[in-house]
C-alpha cells in the first residue's frame, strides 16, 4: 500500500526543480530588473559560528506551494521531530509569483531566515545584492564534504562564497520501449553508452513507415535537447562567446532527422505541438534522453492505465571523452539570509534538510535529492513502479547545471532557443547560425 502512496505522490514530487522549471526543458520566464540592493544593514555575526548545544528558537522559511509538494512539509516536519525546541514557520508563496515576491522581501529587509530559489536566473543577482550568507565557514567547521553533491555545490560558490547548498536536483536519462527493441532482437541501451553509438542504435530499431512508424530516437523541440550535451563534459556552458563546440551534436541530431530518418522531424514535432511525453508513452519511440522527473509521469500513466509501454531507463549516452555517469541537469538550492539573526539556526535546518535525513525523506516521496549516494538511489529506485535496473541507471558521477548561474543567463537562454528552431527548421546554415549566436552572446553580455 505504501508503495502505491509513493507512485502517486511521485507524480507530483519530481518535478519541483530548476530544470525545465522541469516542465519547459531548462528555459525559465525572465523576472526583470533586479531591484536595488536592500538598505537595512545585516545583523552583526560573529566571524567563527557557534554551535549550539541545543537547538532552540523559531525559524522563518521561504518556499513555494506548500500545499501542493509534500516534500516541503516533510524535510520541516522532520528537522522539527529531530528537534523539538524548534519552531519552523513556513512563508509560502504561489510558484508564479515567487522570483519576484522573495526579492521583495529581501530588499524590504525581512526577517526571513532561510529560503529555497526556485529560478536559476533569480540566484546571482541575489548574491550580487549581498543578500545570501557566506556558508563557507560553517561548512568548514563542521567538517562538510560538499563533493556528495556530485558536482553541484560548486555552481553556488559565487566570487568565493558559497552562498547555497544544493537540496533538490533532476537529471538527464536515457527512457528506453524494451518492446520496440524485444520486436528488433536488439539488445537493450547499456549505462555506458556513448552519443555515437547511440546515433548508430537509433538506426537498428527504427521500423515501419508512415503512421505505424516506430523511430530509433526523439529529441524534443527545446534547445536543451541537444545544446545539454555539449555542455555534459563540463568543459563549456550556455554563457560561451564561442559555441562550435555545438557542432557535433546539432550534426548528429540533423543527420538523424534528415538523412537516417530515425528521429521525428523538429517541424512536424513543433507544428502538430506534440508532448515528449504522449510521444514515448504511445509507443513511437525506442529511445529518448529525457530528464529523471519523467519517470514520475510514466508510473502515473501507467497506474492510469493510459499508457502500455515496458519501459526502461540507462544511464545518458555520453561524449567519447567523457565518462559514464557525466549528465545535465538542474537544481533547487536552499540559502540563509544574511540580515537574518538566526544564522547559526538557520545553518542547523540547512544542514539537515540537504543531508543525508533530509535526502532519505525527498528519496521516500519518489523525489531526487541533490545528495545522491547509495542509500537514497535505493529508496528511488524501490519506488512502486520504477523499471528494473533503476538503481544502476540512475547512478551519476557530475551534473553540469543546463543553465550556469550568472548574470543575464535568461537573455542567452532565449537568444539561443530562437537560433535553435533556425537551425533545426533549415532555415539557415549551421555554421552561420553558429557565428550569429556568438555575436549575440557577446552583445548581451556586453
Amino acid at each position: 500500500m505504501m508503495k502505491k502512496l509513493l507512485s502517486l505522490v511521485l507524480a507530483g514530487a519530481m518535478c519541483l526543480s530548476l530544470l525545465a522549471g522541469c516542465t519547459t526543458g531548462g528555459t525559465p520566464d525572465p523576472t526583470g530588473t533586479p531591484a536595488p540592493p536592500a538598505t537595512n544593514p545585516p545583523a552583526e555575526q560573529s566571524e567563527t559560528p557557534n554551535e549550539p548545544a541545543e537547538l532552540t528558537g523559531t525559524l522563518k522559511v521561504s518556499l513555494w506551494d506548500l500545499a501542493a509538494d509534500p516534500i516541503f512539509a516533510s524535510v520541516i516536519k522532520a528537522f522539527e521531530n529531530a528537534n523539538p525546541g524548534v519552531t519552523v514557520e513556513p512563508i509560502d508563496i504561489p510558484s508564479a509569483d515567487y522570483g519576484t515576491k522573495l526579492s521583495v522581501m529581501l530588499n524590504g529587509g525581512s526577517d526571513v531566515d532561510v529560503f529555497w530559489v526556485k529560478d536559476a536566473n533569480t540566484i546571482y543577482p541575489i548574491a550580487k545584492r549581498g543578500q545570501m550568507a557566506d556558508l563557507s565557514s560553517y561548512i568548514a567547521r563542521d567538517s562538510l564534504d560538499l563533493g556528495i553533491y556530485n558536482g553541484l555545490a560548486e555552481n553556488f560558490n559565487i566570487d568565493g562564497k558559497q552562498v547555497g547548498i544544493p537540496f533538490r536536483t533532476d537529471y538527464y536519462i536515457l527512457f528506453y520501449n524494451k518492446d520496440i527493441f524485444d520486436a528488433a532482437g536488439v539488445e537493450y541501451p547499456s549505462n555506458d553508452m556513448t552519443w555515437a553509438e547511440f546515433e548508430e542504435l537509433a538506426k537498428k530499431v527504427t521500423m515501419g513507415e508512415g503512421v505505424d512508424k516506430k523511430y530509433g530516437a526523439y529529441f524534443h523541440t527545446w534547445q536543451a535537447c541537444v545544446e545539454n550535451w555539449a555542455v555534459q563534459d563540463g568543459q563549456h556552458t550556455i554563457m560561451d562567446t564561442d559555441y562550435s563546440f555545438f557542432k557535433p551534436y546539432y550534426e548528429m541530431v540533423l543527420r538523424m532527422q534528415n538523412d537516417d530518418k530515425t528521429c521525428m522531424d523538429y517541424g512536424t514535432v513543433k507544428t502538430a505541438n506534440l508532448h515528449y511525453s504522449g510521444v514515448f508513452s504511445d509507443g513511437s519511440v525506442a529511445m529518448m534522453p529525457m530528464g529523471t522527473w519523467f519517470s514520475a509521469t510514466m508510473i502515473d500513466k501507467i497506474n492510469k492505465g493510459e499508457s502500455s509501454v515496458n519501459w526502461g531507463i540507462a544511464t545518458l549516452p555520453h561524449p567519447d571523452n567523457v565518462e559514464a555517469g557525466y549528465t545535465v541537469g538542474a537544481t533547487t538550492p536552499i540559502c540563509i539570509n544574511e540580515a537574518s539573526p538566526n544564522k547559526d539556526l538557520a545553518w542547523e535546518f540547512v544542514k539537515f534538510v540537504c543531508g543525508p535525513e533530509g535526502a532519505a525523506t525527498v528519496a521516500g516521496l519518489g523525489g531526487v535529492p541533490a545528495l545522491l549516494d547509495d542509500a537514497t538511489l535505493k529508496v528511488i529506485s524501490s519506488v512502486d513502479g520504477y523499471p528494473e535496473g533503476a538503481l544502476e541507471a540512475l547512478q551519476v558521477k557530475n551534473i553540469a547545471l543546463d543553465r550556469p548561474i550568472a548574470d543575464k543567463v535568461s537573455e542567452i537562454d532565449q537568444m539561443l532557443g530562437e537560433q535553435h528552431s533556425l537551425i533545426m527548421l533549415g532555415e539557415s546554415d549551421l555554421d552561420t547560425v553558429l557565428a550569429d549566436m556568438a555575436e549575440q552572446s557577446k552583445s548581451i553580455q556586453g
